[in-house]
């Protein structure tokens, strides 16, 4: 075999194998693709839907919005009362009362947030701070809130102040270079001019050539008398070629008299090159004062007149950046909080707003001392002023407040009454615009959800949570519109969270009266009275080693089950029998039920059996 006959069948060997290791892959990478295929996912199939909303957030209650519905008068007087701030006047406090979800809060923020921007298009420092006093309800904690919150306002502005003179002094550093450029270019040529061929004052001074060849100065006496000298003749420019003895007083007012350095008047050639010299060596004129700032220097129209002035107040501003310190939430005496709230506040000129919410939770727990000391602080301050907002759904908390407090906090009060069925719809309405996307909605979902919430005292929140539970659980089905069995689903969802919230919250002994109360009614008793709950409730304090409560007590648990809504228990006659109390459950029994046993100890409890005693019905 040939060189050439191996070669090619050399090639065609590395041929072959590459054919054999590409299909080898081929084969291999479409195995490997067929089972790295995706599969179906848990919320595959829950995507794969249309969505129902557009916006949700904008039915939630911490949403608030930029019209509000049928609460145009009451935001109006808020204006008219707060427009003093921007006047750089101090607002009259005010008190805001009405039951849950009439717009309090919503109306009191959108006026805020109205004031706040009109004050930065006005330039008028106000400030506006919002205090939950459900959530922060002690005096420490309130005034802590409020003092961190002004320490950070401050500290903003205080880096917004630098970042301006810093900026300042670029521009100062451009301009002084662009001048010394321009001094530098104009130097020769204001040299050549400081001799004037025209001034005949300079024609009577000797060149250096001159003085080089006698060995005189001039200005040096002449060995010629005054007398001479002042008799003799002109020159044919018409200037003196002699000199005047400064010693000559007569010579004083000679016209043709050169000045010497003793004279007060001079000529307006020396005149001119004095100030030229003044502009060359970068010296300014000996007066002081800031107004002395060329009309286009960087300088004009600030209160500054030299560099150092900006240096100066760059490093103030640092020191009291550096002062500040952020109260802790705890750990403080209660004066200490209180001064470092009162220096936050007045740093600045500015009106402050401070708005406090469920104010009568702060009563509650803490007294009015908080309410006594923010109403007070104007006589204090220097550079701000203090107004309060607090928002109340309890009418009758003013009661309990000192006189004092009383008369300096109710200065002006609004009262947001309940909402109808048909303002409901409005409100609903309007939000439903931006929260669905079209033809979401049937046409009498929003009839109905408005329908339900006018039943319980005009609460637009709960409206809202009404449509949005609604809009979830369509959603959750997959379905294309929201109808009126979603709304009736979500009533009762919504209850029930409710009711699950409530009954899991109950203190142990409740929970075991509840307890009774649910086994009865499973073992088909119906018109529940106290002695009946009362003997199986004992059974179940046996079964957990809990102590047992008397009769009486007993009887007082079953009262506050009524008043939370879990039961009803009605006081009825029975003739001679005496009285009663009747009583049934108002809740769902299997899911109440379930709450109760998830309870560790309630957990333990076999089935009892009910013991009924035999009863007269009449």
């Amino acid at each position: 075999m040939s060189d050439d006959d191996s070669e090619r069948t050399r090639a065609e060997e590395v041929e072959q194998v590459d054919t054999d290791e590409t299909g080898g892959f081929s084969s291999f990478d479409g195995s490997e693709l067929a089972d790295e295929e995706p599969s179906q996912g848990l919320f595959d199939d829950l995507l794969s839907g249309e969505p129902i909303f557009e916006n949700k957030e904008v039915l939630r209650p911490s949403y608030t919005p930029h019209e509000l519905p049928h609460r145009s008068d009451q935001i109006n007087k808020m204006a008219t009362i707060l427009v003093a701030a921007l006047r750089g006047e101090t607002p009259s406090n005010i008190l805001i009362y009405g039951k849950t979800g009439t717009g309090k809060t919503a109306s009191a923020k959108f006026v805020s947030k109205e004031l706040e921007s009109t004050s930065q298009k006005y330039s008028v420092p106000c400030d506006v701070e919002y205090i939950n006093c459900e959530v922060t309800d002690t005096q420490y904690r309130v005034l802590a809130q409020l003092a961190n919150k002004f320490i950070e306002k401050n500290e903003a502005r205080i880096d917004d102040r630098i970042d301006e003179l810093e900026s300042l002094l670029e521009t100062l550093d451009e301009y002084e270079a662009a001048g010394a450029d321009a001094d530098a270019a104009v130097r020769p040529e204001t040299e050549n001019d400081l001799f004037d061929e025209d001034d005949p004052f300079e024609s009577a001074l000797p060149n250096d050539d001159e003085v080089a060849s006698t060995g005189e100065e001039t200005g040096s006496p002449s060995s010629e008398s005054p007398l001479e000298t002042e008799g003799s003749s002109n020159g044919a420019d018409g200037s003196s070629d002699g000199a005047i003895d400064d010693s000559n007083p007569a010579g004083q007012n000679n016209p043709n008299r050169l000045p010497a350095d003793g004279d007060e008047q001079r000529s307006d050639g020396d005149s001119n090159r004095e100030a030229t010299d003044l502009e060359l060596s970068g010296a300014g004129p000996s007066d002081d004062r800031s107004d002395d700032v060329p009309p286009n220097h960087p300088l004009d129209s600030t209160p500054f007149d030299s560099r150092a002035g900006i240096e100066d107040e760059i490093e103030s501003l640092e020191e009291d950046k550096e002062s500040f310190e952020e109260v802790p939430m705890t750990g403080w005496p209660t004066d200490r909080v209180y001064s470092v709230f009162f220096d936050a506040v007045d740093y600045d000129e500015r009106v402050v707003v401070i708005m406090l919410d469920e104010i009568d939770k702060l009563v509650e727990k803490s007294g009015d001392d908080t309410l006594y000391n923010l109403s007070r602080m104007n006589s204090e301050l220097e550079n701000s002023r203090v107004s309060i907002i607090g928002i109340s759904n309890d009418l009758k908390f003013t009661d309990f407040l000192d006189p004092r407090v009383k008369s300096s906090l109710g200065e002006e009060e609004i009262v947001f009454p309940p909402y109808d069925a048909n303002q409901l719809r409005d409100i609903l309405e309007h939000r439903s615009e931006v929260a669905f996307k079209g033809g979401a909605l049937s046409e009498d979902v929003i009839p109905l959800c408005a329908a339900f919430a006018a039943q319980e005292h005009g609460d637009a929140r709960r409206a809202l949570d009404l449509l949005r539970t609604a809009g979830e659980l369509a959603e959750r089905s997959q379905a294309e519109t929201i109808v009126e069995e979603h709304v009736r689903e979500a009533q009762d969802k919504i209850e029930l969270d409710r009711v699950v919230e409530v009954v899991r919250t109950l203190p142990t002994q409740s929970k075991l009266v509840l307890f009774a109360i649910i086994l009865l009614e499973k073992n088909g008793v119906h018109s529940i009275n106290t002695g009946e709950v009362f003997n199986i409730y004992k059974r179940l304090c046996e079964e957990i080693d809990a102590d047992v409560l008397t009769q009486r007590r007993v009887t007082d648990l079953i009262s506050e089950l009524d008043m939370l809504g879990i039961v009803n228990a009605v006081v009825v006659s029975k003739g001679r029998y005496g009285r009663t109390k009747e009583i049934s459950l108002s809740v769902p029994l299997e899911e109440t039920e379930a709450v109760l046993l998830s309870d560790s100890r309630l957990s333990d409890i076999d089935d009892v059996q009910p013991f009924v005693q035999a009863r007269f019905e009449n």
